[in-house]
């Protein structure tokens, strides 16, 4: 029953009594039972079947919602409330949240059910899950080779048929880098659409929530679930959302230095035309433009994003919460530096200490200042052109799924793997990365960003694009 369900699928299959909301979590439990995938850290088995059981409830009595009985994996970096919660981190491995995140409140008011918490790269530093303290997630299209990071948990978890979609977070493509990689759909919403309360931050000013799902039309449920204003997250946008464009000649903008990048892979780039191909005949206006800026968007990202982390990570000292060695230390520095070297990976390490550095007295105007005012040249260059174009696609990665410890060695390689998704967090807009021809069997994303604030847009081309890209096979 649950191979390739959707959640439109499973709605219809619990609303009509082809199933219940119990049998159908019964069913994932078993797949991830007998998965070797890694997608999870926890299993809520009795706290799913428990809300399963409600869900069946509210069904009888005519009470369901769109994500009613609809079971869903929930990244290990969003607070479950009585659920472990470890950011795939050991200094995290016995943090049980007392609060829900205000996303899955929101959820929880919706009857869905919750299977457990996927993994993920260590509080969300990485592009392949090879960063996790409990070890690496398999792709299901290769189990040779990542999922992609830092959520590829949740997305091989969806591809891999363990949960009908999962909630993921998007710092500087999380969300839709793995998407890509595992031949599903990620959807980044714009910056403050969706809350970030009970999200652990890893760079306050680019994380985002969003869906990874099976279909676009599920994006679109689930995101719409969501979002609202939260008055607890103070970046939360008060203003009503935008509605969405037409999509009848609507003007997709190709910017030249995501295709002549050297990086890109020639396959990738052939899939990515295909897709762009298909958008033409749907009736969109297709015309090539620049942003000159963008090849500067990763280093500008690489300097921003560490300064966050070794602000946000320096609660976690020994002291506060989380494991500590404070019974084998002698003095309070001897529990600062003992617990963050023994319980930290080495890529928070790299990263806390990187951002140290570029924010110290001595280096701060050099480093942080210049990629403060380098982001707002960003910004203000998709501003640019969004005066021309309303959709700017490319290439969601520039290669396809690559082997377990091809690149985890060399950091800046790895990195490399956001060059197209980074500049679309520093501008803060909504993008969605949406599965064209496979490579050699391997998944493919094409990237599709929008105007700030224009997420109805962007979700309402993926789910055209999908349907007539299926229309066309079929």
């Amino acid at each position: 029953m649950s191979k390739g369900l959707t959640i439109s699928m499973a709605r219809d299959a619990l609303r009509s009594g082809k199933t219940s909301a119990v049998e159908l979590t019964r069913d994932y439990i078993r797949n991830i039972k007998k998965s070797d995938l890694n997608a999870f850290v926890t299993v809520d088995e009795k706290g799913a079947l428990a809300g399963a059981a409600a869900a069946d409830q509210a069904i009888r009595s005519s009470h369901a919602q769109p994500l009613t009985g609809i079971p869903l994996a929930i990244k290990d970096v969003v607070s479950t409330k009585g659920l472990r919660t470890t950011a795939s981190s050991k200094i995290l491995d016995g943090y049980i949240p007392p609060f829900d995140a205000t996303v899955v409140e929101k959820l929880k008011e919706q009857n869905a059910v919750f299977l457990g918490k996927t993994n993920l790269d260590e509080f969300a530093m990485g592009s392949s899950t090879e960063n996790s303290a409990y070890g690496p997630t398999l792709n299901p299209a290769d189990k040779e080779r990542v999922p992609g990071g830092s959520s590829g948990g949740s997305a091989a978890a969806v591809a891999g048929d363990l949960c009908v979609a999962a909630l993921g977070s998007d710092t500087g493509g999380s969300i839709r880098q793995p998407a890509s990689l595992c031949g599903i759909y990620g959807f980044k919403p714009t910056y403050g659409r969706v809350s970030r309360y009970g999200l652990l931050a890893m760079a306050s000013s680019l994380d985002q929530i969003g869906p990874l799902t099976k279909t676009a039309a599920d994006a679109k449920i689930l995101y719409e679930a969501i979002t609202s204003y939260d008055k607890l997250d103070s970046t939360s946008l008060k203003v009503t959302p935008a509605k969405a464009r037409p999509l009848e000649g609507l003007k997709v903008g190709l910017p030249k230095e995501f295709f002549e990048s050297d990086g890109l892979d020639d396959g990738v780039r052939r899939s990515v035309e295909k897709g762009i191909d298909a958008l033409k005949k749907m009736g969109c206006v297709v015309k090539d433009i620049s942003l000159p800026a963008s090849p500067f968007a990763l280093a500008v990202y690489y300097i921003i994003m560490p300064v966050e982390v070794a602000s946000n990570l320096s609660r976690f000292d020994g002291i506060k919460y989380g494991s500590s060695v404070a019974g084998q230390a002698k003095t309070l520095q001897d529990v600062y530096i003992k617990t963050r070297s023994k319980y930290f990976g080495a890529e928070a390490k790299r990263r806390i200490v990187l951002g140290t550095y570029v924010s110290s007295a001595g280096y701060y105007d050099a480093y942080y200042g210049q990629a403060q005012k380098a982001r707002e040249a960003i910004k203000m260059e998709f501003e640019r052109v969004f005066r021309e174009v309303d959709v700017v696609a490319g290439p969601t990665s520039p290669t396809p799924a690559f082997k377990f410890g091809e690149k985890v060695n060399d950091p800046l390689q790895m990195y490399l793997s956001d060059i197209y998704t980074v500049p679309v967090n520093l501008a803060g807009i909504p993008s969605i990365s949406v599965p064209v021809e496979p490579v050699d069997g391997l998944p493919v994303g094409m990237q599709l960003s929008g105007r700030f604030d224009d997420d109805a847009t962007i979700l309402d081309l993926a789910v055209a694009y999908e349907n007539y890209v299926g229309g066309n096979r079929g």
